[in-house]
């Protein structure tokens, strides 16, 4: 009786991290995050009402169980968004615009990987799958 309930709860807390995905809007405190638990940084500029690719990738990818779980072990996720619809304050639309401008971002979706001092590793678009999609953030996250 113990051990199914055991069993239980660890299936539970698995899902349960795998269910949501913990996107960050503070660079700093994400890279510091990223260096304290040797993961990476995502940064994910978008445009989460409007654009139709940042709508399919968050679809076709960062809604999948794969990519949660990858992202849970491996990385420290971050966006930036640019909507349309969506309230945001003028201190957060501000930043946004600052890393826009410093990562020179002309087309939504961009992601950006970095590692927790800051140093640009890659830079990638929207992927059909979350496997080409990982196998692209492998390929950067090899340079740190």
């Amino acid at each position: 009786m113990k051990t199914s309930l055991l069993a239980v709860l660890t299936l539970a807390a698995a899902l349960t991290s795998a269910s949501a995905l913990d996107w960050h809007t503070d660079l700093p405190k994400a890279q510091e995050l990223a260096k304290k638990e040797n993961k990476v940084v995502l940064i994910n500029f978008t445009g989460s009402d409007w654009c139709g690719w940042c709508i399919k990738l968050k679809k076709d990818v960062f809604d999948t169980d794969t990519f949660k779980t990858y992202a849970a072990k491996n990385l420290v996720l971050v966006e930036i968004d640019f909507p349309r619809k969506k309230e945001q304050s003028a201190e957060l639309k501000q930043a946004n615009r600052a890393l826009q401008t410093k990562y020179k971002i002309q087309g939504y979706p961009t992601l950006i990987v970095l590692d927790g001092a800051g140093k640009q590793l890659g830079e990638l678009g929207y992927e059909k799958t979350p496997e080409a999609f990982i196998a692209k953030l492998e390929a950067a996250r090899k340079k740190k």
